[in-house]
């Protein structure tokens, strides 16, 4: 099982195979954003307007088949906090006023998930058996706190899944061949996960260069989960194709990931 890219036209998603639950992560094409936002830009930006992002999203929720009115979006602030969501959240697909969390998880039907990102990590679950999904956005500090491991604990808790049933998807972020740090960063890697973590840090010199997915696949692993996919996808080295908040210094739009609960079977 790999996550493999998809194309319809201009748009442009990838989706990993093991997740049967519609999904994607979304790529800088196939949107109507213009200018240093173009053009699958999915979050509310200062000099974006508001039609272009509902334009936007309505473009991804015909290509997975959801209802735009029914997706919860995430408030993120680097926290590891986790949200669950029913059809109760279903306010609009915009997230300035939904409470603060960095993951959110559902078992309700119909519902669909998001979460943005511009370098960090999305992650993507799904439990074939209960049919709940969970989407957690996990920068170096989310990673940290290990906010992938609390979203299946979240799973569990509220919905009965067993870990070894979860399917779990990493996307795009910016590689370990760009994620250059000061000490900061593997010290707190190696102080939250031991030795093990060693393997994913890289030192040249003062700097170090930390590999973000295969650290938040470790914590996963930690956490019982069996399936998980890797993209091999870099924000850095690709930023015609996503947004890279260290290539742009912070002039960009944002791409991200979605996930919609069906029912079990469908």
């Amino acid at each position: 099982m790999s996550i493999i890219t998809k194309k319809d036209g201009k748009l442009e998603i990838l989706t990993a195979e093991g997740i049967s639950a519609p999904h994607c992560f979304t790529t800088r094409f196939g949107g109507v954003s213009t200018g240093v936002l173009d053009s699958l830009n999915i979050a509310i930006k200062e000099g974006e307007q508001a039609e272009n992002v509902r334009e936007n999203i309505r473009i991804l929720s015909d290509a997975l088949d959801f209802d735009m009115n029914a997706l919860v979006t995430t408030r993120q602030t680097h926290s590891d906090i986790v949200r669950v969501v029913t059809k109760a959240d279903h306010i609009s697909c915009f997230h300035r006023d939904y409470p603060e969390c960095d993951a959110l998880v559902t078992a309700d039907p119909g519902t669909a998930l998001m979460v943005f990102t511009a370098d960090c990590t999305p992650i993507l679950f799904h439990d074939p058996v209960t049919g709940a999904v969970g989407a957690a956005h996990a920068g170096w500090r989310g990673t940290v706190s290990q906010i992938g491991a609390k979203t299946v604990a979240a799973m569990v808790e509220h919905f009965g899944c067993a870990p070894a049933n979860i399917r779990a998807a990493i996307g795009p972020n910016i590689g370990q061949c760009h994620f250059q740090t000061d000490a900061d960063v593997p010290d707190a890697m190696l102080e939250a996960f031991g030795e093990e973590a060693e393997r994913f840090i890289r030192v040249d010199g003062d700097k170090y260069y930390v590999n973000l997915k295969e650290i938040n696949a470790l914590s996963l692993r930690r956490a019982g989960v069996v399936h998980i996919e890797i993209s091999d996808a870099c924000t850095a080295c690709q930023p015609h194709r996503f947004w890279s908040h260290r290539v742009t210094k912070g002039q960009r739009g944002s791409q991200g990931a979605i996930i919609v609960c069906k029912e079990v079977g469908q």
